[in-house]
């Protein structure tokens, strides 16, 4: 026991290195995670007493023991036993394909993430771009919202600043837990997507084992009582407009649930803004007829460099407004109660004219619709008038006149528009650039459901 034996220096530190890894592994890290996940139990308790809707037991549920109880779910397991017939291979390896599904889904939600630093974040950039205004706030019908529900957030999708602005406006009331594309599966924006709460989709796969794992999820989560952000339209509009819904995760929320004793209610939210910074590249996969958006990031990172460089030189203007309305609550048992045969195509065009009805109308907006109906040019007069016409046509919207001044709100939206080139002031007043066109009209879009709904 007490004879010297020889090792090269190599294999010692080899030994030590096994040796440092299994004690960690065995002692340390259980005692770190035990630590940490007493502190954002206290977090999050804290933040409970706060918030309207306290955040659920699910979304702070272990991630390794939400992707196990997911890939041992009884439906999932039928799927990888039919994945696996299908496909001619063993159920093992299609139990594995199952559990790296998972693994992508499940986030890793951090209360200290989510509200110490995204909100600021979000709030911070926000303010940053935009003035940012809440539109029209129905506190009394979603104040009244059983506290047992399951609420969700339906959304039009304009930018990817909706998650950052939604997220921000929402603070006060829950931590929302959204759905995200492709776009976010980088790191480490991933990790801190994860971190929020947010789960990645896969919008184009028609892999029936992925769809299996993620409708499981979605289920799971709505009868856990999570409070959950989706876009019905299922990605960013390409032409300003509203879109048909797509149902696939409306679908997973109310099929794949099984407490039916808990309801889930539908909180339409419509966000719009005087400017979108990804406008040309939508509009320009909208006239291709393609999803497939041209974004370089050298033309990313020089808008970022050109507005740091404003800043500095103290020229920096903000974009606009940006504004977000919630509108009354839509209760599933009271819409399957009215209509118990009705069809979740139906559901959905109830909650898309919900939330067109909720859009707000702001100066960028308001301005384009006025200018592209008229075939001339209209001076600021006449504009002015007939800005005035428009908004009494719509006089149950909500239209954000700033200072309260008509005509100040006519200046915000033309300047906004001369600066980026796509109207002209003329002798005679304001005209179109025809090379444009399809730019501004994808600003008037974004409100033309308003006056649809008045003509009708």
């Amino acid at each position: 026991m007490t004879t010297t034996v020889e090792l090269p220096l190599w294999l010692l530190i080899l030994i030590l290195l096994f040796a440092a890894v299994t004690f960690a592994s065995h002692f340390l890290f259980p005692s770190v995670r035990w630590f940490f996940r007493r502190r954002m139990e206290r977090v999050v308790s804290k933040l409970n007493t706060r918030l309207e809707r306290p955040i659920e037991p699910f979304k702070l549920a272990r991630r390794y023991d939400m992707i196990q109880r997911l890939i041992y779910d009884p439906e999932v397991s039928v799927a990888i036993a039919e994945y696996a017939r299908k496909n001619d291979v063993p159920e093992n390896v299609a139990f594995e394909m199952a559990r790296r599904y998972a693994r992508e889904i499940v986030p890793s939600f951090s209360a200290t993430a989510y509200f110490g630093i995204a909100i600021r974040m979000a709030k911070a950039l926000s303010l940053a771009l935009y003035r940012v205004r809440m539109g029209r706030f129905d506190d009394e019908q979603i104040g009244a919202i059983d506290s047992t529900a399951t609420v969700i957030f339906v959304m039009n999708h304009r930018s990817n600043m909706d998650y950052v602005l939604v997220t921000w406006l929402a603070a006060e009331r829950s931590a929302l837990s959204y759905a995200v594309g492709e776009w976010a599966r980088v790191w480490p924006l991933s990790r801190l997507i994860k971190a929020m709460g947010a789960y990645f989709i896969r919008r184009k796969s028609r892999d029936a084992l992925y769809r299996r794992v993620l409708s499981r999820y979605v289920g799971l989560a709505t009868d856990g009582g999570v409070t959950q952000a989706v876009f019905p339209e299922g990605g960013l509009s390409l032409d300003g407009a509203l879109a048909p819904p797509k149902l696939g995760i409306l679908k997973y929320i109310i099929e794949e649930r099984s407490n039916f004793e808990r309801d889930v209610v539908f909180v339409p939210v419509a966000v719009n803004y005087d400017r979108v910074f990804e406008d040309r590249i939508l509009v320009a996969a909208g006239q291709a007829g393609h999803r497939r958006f041209g974004a370089k990031i050298s033309v990313v990172a020089t808008f970022i460099v050109k507005q740091f460089w404003l800043w500095i030189t103290r020229r920096y203007h903000r974009h606009g407004y940006a504004a977000a309305s919630f509108g009354a609550p839509v209760s599933l048992r009271a819409f399957q109660e009215e209509q118990p045969d009705a069809p979740v195509e139906a559901l959905g065009e109830v909650l898309m004219r919900r939330i067109g009805e909720e859009v707000p109308v702001l100066p960028v907006p308001l301005v384009a619709h006025a200018l592209l109906e008229n075939d001339g040019a209209l001076g600021r007069e006449a504009l002015t008038r007939r800005a005035g016409e428009l908004t009494e046509q719509i006089s149950q919207a909500h239209v954000h006149i700033p200072r309260d001044d008509l005509g100040y709100a006519i200046d915000v939206g033309t300047r906004n528009l001369l600066k980026r080139g796509l109207i002209e002031e003329t002798p005679d007043g304001f005209v179109v650039v025809d090379a444009e066109r399809a730019i501004l009209a994808y600003y008037a879009n974004s409100i033309t459901q308003l006056f649809r709904s008045c003509s009708g």
